[in-house]
């Protein structure tokens, strides 16, 4: 088995040297390095580079875990994906050895933990837009028009001869997206209780589309 290590700083000032000497130690014919790059990022070059060398057999040799990237769900998704090329994992200080049976353990709480830290960023983020919404905030995608322009856009596509696609594209939106405002009723705003005759949209040629992006 090719063992192959990583290795990385944070900052300019720091020097490799502990880790370097820790991997070599481990038996890595090989050593990849990553220096003053933030662990918080998994785009880094001398990462690419490793990724693209190991082959399946490989070992990935790290001294410590945070070296390879400090978000423990995407360290559990990239070793995940190193197991399913058929390349083994070890960390040596948290002494994580998916090519051992207490390794694999290890690795399997390692990946429940991450599955545990998403729930929790879910149901916070889920929490915030409930609070959000409670004080009267809008959440999600801002509408594609205003009060005011849905209340103009009905009144214009009830004149006789409206031509739903020009007036879709005066607004900036898709001729889908008009047809379903002014449809819609707000309490808010007048009634709408008049149907469009023949502006189903579907029966409009493409070329009558107008260039403002889908909404």
């Amino acid at each position: 088995m090719r063992r192959i290590g990583y290795a990385r700083v944070s900052t300019y000032e720091q020097n490799l040297d502990l880790q370097l000497a820790a991997l070599q130690a481990a038996g890595c014919s090989e050593v990849f390095t990553d220096h003053g790059v933030s662990g918080a990022s998994f785009d880094r070059p001398g990462l690419a580079d490793l990724l693209t060398a190991l082959e399946p057999s490989d070992m990935l040799v790290v001294w410590r875990l945070d070296r390879l990237g400090r978000s423990l769900v995407e360290l559990v998704r990239l070793i995940s994906e190193l197991g399913a090329r058929q390349v083994e994992f070890h960390s040596l200080s948290e002494a994580i050895d998916t090519s051992s049976p207490g390794g694999r353990l290890l690795f399997h709480l390692l990946a429940a933990m991450a599955e545990f830290e998403r729930s929790l960023i879910s149901e916070r983020t889920r929490a915030g837009m409930a609070a959000a919404q409670a004080r009267g905030k809008h959440v999600g995608r801002q509408p594609a028009l205003n009060a005011e322009q849905r209340h103009e856009a009905r009144l214009e596509v009830k004149k006789p001869g409206a031509d739903l696609a020009e007036i879709a594209g005066r607004y900036g939106v898709h001729p889908r997206t008009l047809l379903r405002v002014v449809k819609q009723s707000a309490p808010s705003e007048p009634p709408d209780d008049v149907t469009l005759k023949g502006a189903d949209i579907l029966a409009l040629p493409i070329s009558a589309w107008p260039a403002a992006s889908p909404q």
